[in-house]
């Protein structure tokens, strides 16, 4: 890694994550494949600001599926690496806030 900016590489937003951030106050982030929980921590606490209690970082496979009419192409979804960031009741993240 060459700088904080490189471990978080997108925030994800689905209904679970919106839930997790309004009730749990937990964030999830799309991290780099090489990224560990003390990279995750301090990018979150020197980024946006604020006090990280916990990370969890998930590691989620690649999928397989199939594409087209005949159902014989099979494509893959590409496997990556998310952490749920948990901070203090506190804190907020601004980016996540009214995204619905």
């Amino acid at each position: 890694m060459s700088s904080i900016y490189d471990v978080l590489r997108r925030p994800i937003v689905t209904e679970k994550s919106n839930y997790m951030v309004t009730k749990l106050h937990q964030y999830v982030f799309e991290v780099a494949k090489d990224a560990n929980r003390t990279m995750v921590k301090d990018a979150v606490e020197k980024i946006f600001d604020v006090k990280v209690v916990r990370v969890n970082i998930i590691n989620a496979p690649a999928k397989r599926g199939r594409k087209g009419r005949s159902r014989r192409l099979l494509v893959t979804n590409a496997e990556f690496k998310k952490a749920v960031v948990t901070l203090n009741p506190e804190d907020r993240i601004p980016i996540f806030e009214g995204v619905e």
